[in-house]
């Protein structure tokens, strides 16, 4: 019966093709991984829809280890991250060691689970403190856009003008000689826009 031996790979990731992942491959050359055991992608962090990550999982056998530099060059997502990990450790009984983070190995010592539970502790921890801090994000955000708004900034597109065929065509939308859907389409705008158009016109004509 021939022994089965394990392997040791490596990922790395750039968001862009025009970003360099040389530091990355050179790193994991250092821990001894043989470049053709080095699996790049060169794309978002925001899913793991990767062509040499979905190669590297294929590939992956228990007993395993998987090298990354950085819990980021993983993926963006730690949702996602960790149900990729528990896919990882617990279902394929691979390892997981990032380089520049030595408290996320879960590579087992002389039958220690104590590094494996740390590792998913810190995990764990990693997730929390990423979720804290894109809900500050977004609540931030969500306040600077009301001080802005409040100041008389706007945002999105700026709204169209009305045409010089608008007052004709406002007129014949009254007397009903034709429908807002029909002037609408005369102008190119869509019918909500014509609406608006319209009240804002009868207020100024009224006013």
């Amino acid at each position: 019966m021939s022994k089965i031996i394990n392997k040791t790979y490596g990922y790395a990731r750039v968001s862009t093709k025009e970003q360099h992942v040389d530091r990355q491959i050179l790193a994991l050359k250092d821990r001894g991984i043989i470049r053709r055991n080095i699996f790049v992608d060169k794309l978002s962090g925001k899913d793991f829809d990767r062509p040499d990550y979905q190669r590297l999982m294929k590939r992956l056998r228990p007993g395993d280890t998987v090298f990354i530099m950085s819990i980021d060059r993983l993926g963006r997502n730690y949702e996602e991250i960790l149900e990729q990990w528990r896919v990882i450790t617990k279902e394929i009984g691979a390892a997981i060691v990032v380089i520049d983070m030595p408290l996320l190995d879960t590579r087992q010592t002389e039958r220690d689970l104590t590094g494996v539970f740390i590792a998913d502790l810190v995990l764990q921890i990693l997730s929390y403190v990423a979720e804290t801090e894109r809900v500050f994000n977004r609540k931030r955000q969500a306040e600077g856009i009301a001080v802005a708004k409040a100041k008389g900034i706007r945002f999105g597109r700026p709204p169209k003008e009305r045409t010089e065929l608008f007052p004709s065509l406002f007129e014949a939308w009254l007397s009903k000689e034709v429908s807002a859907r029909a002037a609408a389409r005369e102008l190119g705008v869509t019918h909500r826009t014509f609406c608006l158009w319209a009240q804002d016109y009868s207020a100024t004509a009224n006013g």
